[in-house]
């Protein structure tokens, strides 16, 4: 597998990076392991002054951090600022608050008195994407090595740089050798840490088919895993909704990093009262936006990761025309250097397509007009995935009731607010389970101990 680093925006090569051989990869290994011992030893205040100190570092250099995902992976430098703040808030949100969420539990049995009790596991192994390359790390770094396990990484192959400077933040903050580990590795060395007996848990944010295979391998280790996987968020504005906010909505939900999240909105489900309205509204704001430098603060459309990335994108396009849809707007790259696709809408996308249960990770929008709220929940829940979705009506209790009708992991009532630190993040069904953020993100590699006693003689 290749680490490179090819800046999207003008396709200029920068650095490239070897993976590692099996005896360095070994070598990590076992400092990893060697480190859990000492670590899951470490009480919460001596953890939280390493990983405190990492968030502290890292909101003090956000340009630095910054620049650096803007130049790999094509983010707009200011959405890259603010995904580095983010992850500097995640990392100081656990810190704070992990020894509270992993307190000991009383229970109330009927004889006697128990706890549950939380304690590490060992070390884990996570797989992580390219299009958040901080965030996607802060959100596994803060509750598993607060938690008191020790991480080994393997990052995506795009953004090598962003990978190594995260590691080199928790050196910096004083993490000792092992605690958290990036790993340059091929597919089948991956493979072979996720079985490996020191391996005590597999954290996953990728395709569908990674998880699947990961998650396979995983489970004929017997090890927990959590998958966050896919998406294609419904986006459902009902006929009472306010028309302007809604849009404004649309545009972000769609075109926030270039359209390259998991959980943004993909299939805008109109009621018929609005659907006319909104689609001229909707089209003329995604023409607005202007392709540029991703660096210059001005630019509106950043590139995508990768020109392999604007090529697929591109095939799957192509696919869903050939199945009967109708491209309204966009559909082409952009006449210019770089990996930059116009903002694009279908139409007529129906169930027979390959398109209605794809993803398109990238400025494509599906658009669908249906009669009424029933019609529009039935088609929000006619989906392979089920990580994220949202509702727009100016009644909120109706908003609440359409949320709780959605089958998904996330619901937003006016918003597409996706990711805050105190809550919970991930989805159901093709987008993978288990949850990261809030109090329940640190829970998924603890292992919950029961213990009781009871002054009980032996049954006879």
């Amino acid at each position: 597998m290749a680490y490179s680093s090819v800046n999207p925006s003008n396709g200029e090569r920068i650095k490239q990076f070897e993976p590692l051989n099996d005896q360095q990869l070994e070598d990590k290994l076992a400092t990893a392991q060697r480190c859990y011992l000492t670590w899951k030893q470490k009480t919460y205040t001596e953890r939280a002054l390493i990983i405190g100190t990492a968030a502290e570092l890292m909101a003090s250099r956000v340009d630095e951090f910054a620049r650096l995902a803007t130049l790999e992976m094509g983010k707009r430098i200011n959405e890259a600022r603010g995904e580095v703040q983010f992850s500097a808030d995640i990392l100081g949100y656990y810190a704070k608050n992990a020894e509270r969420f992993l307190a000991p539990k009383e229970l109330n049995p009927q004889i006697g008195d128990a706890h549950m009790e939380s304690s590490p596991i060992g070390v884990i192994f996570g797989v992580e994407p390219w299009n958040f390359p901080y965030y996607q790390l802060a959100r596994v770094a803060g509750p598993h090595l607060m938690a008191g396990n020790v991480l080994v990484i393997k990052h995506a192959g795009c953004v090598p740089q962003c990978a190594i400077a995260f590691e080199q933040l928790l050196t910096d903050a004083g993490a000792p050798p092992g605690l958290y580990t990036n790993l340059l590795i091929s597919h089948e060395q991956s493979n072979r840490v996720v079985a490996d007996a020191r391996i005590k848990g597999v954290a996953l944010t990728g395709s569908v088919a990674a998880g699947r295979s990961i998650a396979a391998l995983a489970g004929q280790n017997l090890k927990p895993s959590s998958m966050e996987l896919g998406g294609s968020d419904a986006f459902i504005v009902l006929e009472d909704a306010d028309l302007e906010h809604a849009v404004k909505w649309a545009v972000w939900g769609r075109m926030y990093n270039a359209g390259q999240t998991c959980c943004a909105a993909k299939r805008f489900i109109v009621v018929e009262q609005l659907a006319d309205a909104f689609l001229s509204k909707f089209k003329a704001a995604l023409a607005a936006l202007k392709a540029g430098d991703p660096m210059d603060e001005k630019t509106t459309l950043g590139p995508l990761s990768t020109e392999s990335a604007l090529l697929q994108l591109l095939e799957q396009v192509d696919r869903a025309v050939a199945g009967g849809a109708q491209v309204i707007m966009g559909g082409k790259r952009i006449d210019r250097p770089g990996s930059f696709m116009a903002p694009t809408i279908l139409t007529d996308v129906k169930p027979d397509n390959p398109a209605f249960r794809d993803e398109f990770f990238g400025p494509v929008a599906m658009f669908f007009r249906v009669k009424d709220e029933d019609a529009a929940i039935a088609l929000a829940n006619d989906s392979d995935f089920g990580l994220g979705g949202s509702v727009f009506t100016q009644d909120i209790l109706r908003g609440r009731r359409v949320a709780s009708r959605v089958e998904t992991g996330m619901m937003f009532i006016n918003n597409i607010s996706w990711s805050d630190a105190e809550l919970p993040f991930g989805g159901i069904k093709d987008s993978g389970y288990g949850r990261e953020l809030g109090s329940m993100g640190i829970q998924a590699f603890v292992n919950k101990k029961l213990v009781r006693y009871a002054a009980l003689e032996a049954p006879v």
